[in-house]
């Protein structure tokens, strides 16, 4: 593991949902107690990793008093009190939404997004705005303006993104979970890079209003925490419910193990393999053997996003403002996005749907895909490539070859942890069910996540200092 300062006392890391919403109710610690820790450990990773954009104190707090009220009464609601982050993408009413952008800094919304509204009324206190790639256009949330969020298990490499800051707060014990997108990858990328779980339900479960869209067609808004349990808790407030018992012995695995022309890692390679072993043991699993399954979806993919993108901004801001504020990555990819034609884009569609009915055949007789997550581990910070094998390419496409897919046929897609061994970095499992099967997927990944990590060891929490 890798610091920038030398260790100091562990803080507090957050607990579970579930765990709090237990201590809570036995009124064996407060609300304000809780989210007086989460904000002093948000405040912590924000200076050590750039994991929190902006944090809200004084919002946060009265609403842990009125939770405390709410408890003393009996009056509690399904999630209340606990502590969660929002991704800067995802409108906070009064919280600084920036959306990763020097080109709005300073921009408070008037109304919380939908997805956040729910939440709150619901209980859950967000206590401020993780970190994103400027508008969720990158894997790294890097950000030439505020500073490169870093990977809380090794400082020297990224932890993903566009959802990166959400999955860096996670590791480092700021929040047990937190709200984010995913466009091409972005809950899920991060998740796999910082060991934590990340979950998107089926295109269109979850509510877009007060999202700032990056490609409308593919965003799906989804759900980061340190267990598949604290996302299937903010899952729940949606109508999204893991059944709480085990998974019928008869559902059908189909494995795949790599997405050409992206070869895994061998250090990849191998935590799946064993991962496959071990629940290869409860559920059959079959190698998915189904020639040009995934071919042209990722070029499909973007040229959906810049056309998508380009619309977006352009919309927006005029060409005097993208210059002057957006950051050079963003302003070069909207200048790519002028030269995608409407038949560029027609063709993409088509490519979707072909590959979408692909996809519905492959799994028709099968109840889920697993595949790894990314191809490799976390990146070092910088990094403008990755070689793996014969293959080489840019870090964009490297950890998005296994994700992007999922997005453009809209099935939920969840990625757990791999065990890791011997300090090394985390890997991800993804799981990917049929459309509409969101629930089940839970169900699945929550039984799997205990099988995996059966006996053995993860990767050893991060050192984090106090504030």
């Amino acid at each position: 593991m890798n610091a920038d300062r030398p260790p100091s006392p562990v803080a507090p890391r957050a607990p579970g949902l579930r765990p709090a919403l237990d201590a809570l109710a036995a009124r064996r610690i407060t609300a304000v107690a809780l989210i007086e820790q989460a904000l002093d450990a948000a405040q912590a990773s924000k200076r050590d990793l750039r994991a929190f954009a902006a944090i809200e104190r004084d919002g946060a707090l009265a609403a842990a008093a009125e939770s405390d009220r709410r408890y003393a009464q009996g009056r509690q609601r399904p999630l209340e009190g606990l502590a969660i982050g929002v991704k800067d993408l995802i409108d906070t009413r009064g919280i600084e939404t920036s959306y990763g952008s020097a080109a709005y800094l300073g921009h408070f919304p008037a109304s919380d997004a939908d997805i956040v509204s729910t939440l709150i009324e619901r209980g859950a206190i967000p206590i401020g705005k993780t970190a994103t790639h400027e508008f969720a256009w990158g894997v790294t949330t890097a950000s030439g303006t505020f500073g490169d969020t870093l990977n809380p298990l090794d400082r020297t490499r990224v932890p993903g993104g566009s959802s990166g800051g959400a999955a860096a707060a996670i590791a480092y014990g700021a929040v047990a979970a937190s709200l984010g997108t995913d466009t091409g990858g972005s809950v899920r990328i991060p998740a796999a890079l910082c060991g934590v779980v990340g979950f998107k339900p089926t295109f269109g479960a979850l509510p877009t209003r007060g999202i700032f869209p990056l490609a409308p067609t593919l965003d799906h808004p989804g759900f980061l925490g340190a267990t598949v349990d604290d996302v299937s808790l903010l899952a729940g407030a949606f109508g999204i419910h893991a059944s709480q018992h085990a998974a019928p012995a008869s559902l059908r695995l189909g494995v795949v193990r790599e997405i050409a022309p992206v070869p895994p890692s061998a250090e990849v390679a191998s935590a799946f393999d064993t991962a496959v072993a071990k629940f290869g043991k409860f559920f059959a699993c079959a190698t998915v053997d189904e020639p040009g399954l995934f071919d042209g979806v990722f070029e499909a993919f973007a040229h959906i996003v810049l056309a998508e993108g380009g619309v977006e901004h352009f919309r927006r801001n005029d060409a005097d403002r993208i210059a002057t504020h957006y950051g050079r990555e963003t302003i070069e990819r909207l200048e790519r996005a002028k030269t995608i034609t409407l038949g560029d884009y027609a063709r993409a569609q088509q490519a979707r749907r072909d590959f979408t009915a692909r996809l519905h055949l492959a799994m028709s007789e099968l109840d889920y895909l697993v595949l790894p997550t990314c191809p490799s581990t976390a990146p070092r910070v910088g990094q403008p490539s990755i070689d793996i094998g014969h293959w080489s390419g840019t870090v964009r496409e490297a950890l998005m070859a296994y994700t992007a897919p999922f997005n453009v046929a809209g099935f939920p897609a969840i990625s757990i942890p791999l065990a890791a061994r011997d300090g090394r970095l985390p890997a991800g499992l993804q799981i990917v069910a049929k459309p509409g099967r969101d629930g089940a997927l839970l169900q699945i990944a929550q039984q799997i996540e205990g099988l995996m990590h059966a006996g053995a060891s993860t990767y050893p929490p991060t050192t984090r200092s106090t504030p």
